[in-house]
């Protein structure tokens, strides 16, 4: 199990592995968004469509997933997800466009699979919270993906992006592949619009296809760290084969290991949303008086449209409202900064307990994530590899380098963010005279919005941008 800190960390990786495969192997990705243009390394030759149809043409078996997606003139990738897939399919591989999702949903989950016919030890499976698109090759530096994507203008014409994706090898690479099977091997239609069936046949998109070889047996072990996948399927008309009711299995594995936080619960996210999310926080915060929560989190919304700002705001404002009323002084909600002191958009989806429970995956803390849309999530439960990747974490936020041997007892590390923040936020109030401070965090501070705006938010907010995707009977107890 090896963390990825960055795109541009995981991107060389996978460019590294993908062009090792040959003849008779098989690569399998799931993905929310595609651009067959963003160069994997900097170099031209590297982007995603030219990797994968390489592969295919050199006989590698190729099978993709990709959301359908909603217009682009709502901000999301229909065209460029129908574009990665026609480059891979004239390449000879076998690329999907995926709509069997609930109303309003989207294909959440962001995986790759590398499975060798004759060299079972090079098999991997990388998962996280990185797509293969626009805007994620930054790395340490945060100077942002020299192909951006557009966003709030407060993170500028390159916007820095902190994400994580794991690099899964041994038998769990063989439990990530089962998730592409289901889904490969799901007999439904892939949408049930009679308009996108028509306009497949005029775009000679979404080919027939065919079914996958047999899977391997499970690579051997390749290390100590015992591996969880946890899943989110939402109930929808027809249900899943592999999941009739919908699988909530990430709010599942979540909420348990949130009620034995004792010390620390350390969360990276895009979204720290949901009513349901911030109650299970805020339960085991007022049960254990000495549990701190330290949540490093987007300084602004990556849109600051008029209808697309207010809803953002208004989800996060109430959740860390309730952290700060349950644990007043045990709650510290950060942004970061890049050393050029421009906002890093965080999207990672990271989740530490105590030192003894890491997970990362496609999943973000809200209701949507945890219910209404597809997820994948890798827990960990190893007291080395959760504090390896918290250190990892902490050492780029607080720019220090080397041995973090002050921060290996969890609680101190909710005092070192507090002081780094207040550091650089006075640094910032004095009009940023003198030397810069070491660190990236600041405080975050969400604008006030007006009675009126509150309310016509609040109801975007759960109906659009955060709803709620579980059977009628867990709505109604409260349950997942």
């Amino acid at each position: 199990m090896q963390p990825l800190v960055h795109g541009a960390t995981y991107f060389t990786e996978l460019y590294r592995r993908v062009s090792r495969m040959g003849d008779g192997d098989l690569l399998m990705f799931v993905d929310w968004r595609g651009d067959p243009d963003e160069r994997l390394t900097g170099s031209a030759g590297t982007e995603v469509g030219t990797v994968f149809a390489e592969a295919a043409r050199r006989g590698v078996d190729v099978r993709g997933l990709l959301w359908r997606s909603h217009w682009d003139r709502f901000a999301f990738s229909a065209e460029e997800n129908r574009q990665l897939g026609d480059e891979i399919n004239d390449a000879g591989g076998q690329c999907l466009l995926d709509m069997r999702v609930r109303t309003g949903g989207s294909h959440h989950q962001k995986f790759v699979i590398l499975r060798h016919h004759d060299r079972p030890e090079l098999d991997v499976a990388f998962l996280g919270g990185i797509d293969l698109c626009h805007g994620r090759r930054d790395d340490a530096s945060h100077g942002g993906d020299p192909q951006p994507q557009s966003m709030a203008k407060a993170y500028g014409p390159r916007p820095p992006w902190h994400d994580v994706q794991l690099a899964i090898s041994g038998p769990a690479v063989g439990d990530v592949e089962t998730v592409f099977r289901e889904r490969w091997e799901n007999p439904q239609a892939l949408s049930r619009s009679p308009i996108r069936w028509l306009a497949d046949r005029a775009r000679h998109d979404n080919p027939c296809k065919t079914s996958l070889p047999p899977q391997h047996a499970d690579p051997e072990p390749a290390g100590p760290h015992p591996v969880q996948l946890l899943r989110t399927y939402p109930r929808r008309l027809g249900g899943y084969p592999f999941a009739p009711a919908g699988e909530r299995s990430v709010a599942l594995g979540y909420t348990k290991a949130v009620s034995q936080a004792r010390h620390l619960i350390y969360i990276e996210d895009q979204y720290l949303w949901s009513p349901e999310v911030a109650a299970a926080l805020a339960e085991t915060l007022r049960s254990n008086l000495a549990l701190h929560l330290v949540a490093v989190l987007p300084q602004f919304p990556d849109q600051d449209g008029r209808l697309s700002k207010p809803p953002n705001l208004i989800g996060r404002d109430r959740a860390i409202a309730t952290l700060h009323e349950a644990a007043p002084g045990r709650v510290a909600i950060y942004g970061l900064e890049s050393p050029q002191r421009v906002p890093v958009y965080v999207h990672a989806k990271v989740c530490i307990i105590d030192d003894r429970w890491a997970s990362v995956g496609s999943d973000n803390f809200n209701r949507r994530s945890w219910t209404h849309d597809s997820e994948l999530t890798a827990a960990v439960y190893d007291p080395g590899y959760a504090r390896e990747l918290r250190l990892t974490l902490a050492g780029e936020h607080l720019d220090r380098e080397g041995p973090l041997d002050d921060l290996h007892d969890p609680t101190l590390m909710f005092t070192a963010f507090a002081d780094s923040a207040a550091r650089l936020q006075r640094w910032h109030d004095s009009g940023c005279r003198g030397t810069r401070p070491p660190g990236r965090l600041r405080p975050v501070h969400d604008g006030k919005l007006t009675p009126f705006t509150r309310a016509w938010a609040a109801v975007l907010y759960h109906l659009v941008y955060d709803p709620d995707g579980r059977p009628i009977k867990n709505k109604i107890r409260h349950s997942f």
